[in-house]
């Protein structure tokens, strides 16, 4: 993963204006810190030392500042898992590590990102694929195994996340059983 500051994405930077990247980088902030709930348009405002109607100039809505997050996520995501790749080509146990450590070091983002329909007509053309890459490669282009071993990852991850797993699971133990039982 490139070493940027929260909004300073490759996608931002070719799409987004100066000041949309402030905005974006000010959303993701607030987002990161309090979580989905709070990112409102006029907290958005209040953070930036401006009033609400000014982020229109830049953003129609709210929820084109979550597309924006949301584009954010499935870019380092993308780049966490080629990494990933290529330190262990075809290594589901690797790309199943960096995908975890990435939604743990960014939990409101991921939940943001992953616990609704994905905006993919409003999102940067090929995102989503490059992000899907990584994992279809390691499942030899299988599109079904790919769909399976990311629905356990994700679920894996947002029990993790939600503090659903007693304190004393082995959750190393339950990644590897889950990724053997589907990819032996």
């Amino acid at each position: 993963m490139a070493d940027r500051e929260p909004g300073r994405t490759a996608v931002a930077a070719d799409r987004l204006t100066p000041r949309a990247r402030q905005i974006a980088t000010a959303a993701r902030e607030l987002l990161e810190e309090s979580g989905p709930t709070a990112l409102t348009l006029r907290a958005l405002a209040d953070r930036l030392g401006i009033k609400a109607p000014s982020l229109y100039k830049h953003f129609p809505d709210k929820q084109a500042v979550e597309v924006e997050l949301i584009a954010q996520m499935l870019e380092e995501s993308a780049e966490a898992l080629e990494s990933a790749e290529q330190r262990a080509p075809g290594s589901l146990p690797a790309l199943a590590e960096a995908y975890r450590t990435y939604a743990l070091a960014h939990p409101h983002l991921y939940c943001l990102s992953t616990e609704r329909p994905l905006p993919r007509p409003a999102l940067p053309a090929g995102l989503e694929d490059r992000a899907a890459m990584p994992l279809m490669r390691a499942c030899d282009g299988d599109l079904d195994l790919a769909r399976s071993v990311w629905a356990f990852a994700h679920g894996m991850v947002i029990l993790e996340i939600h503090g659903r797993f007693p304190d004393d699971a082995d959750l190393s133990a339950a990644w590897k059983r889950g990724l053997k039982s589907l990819h032996p």
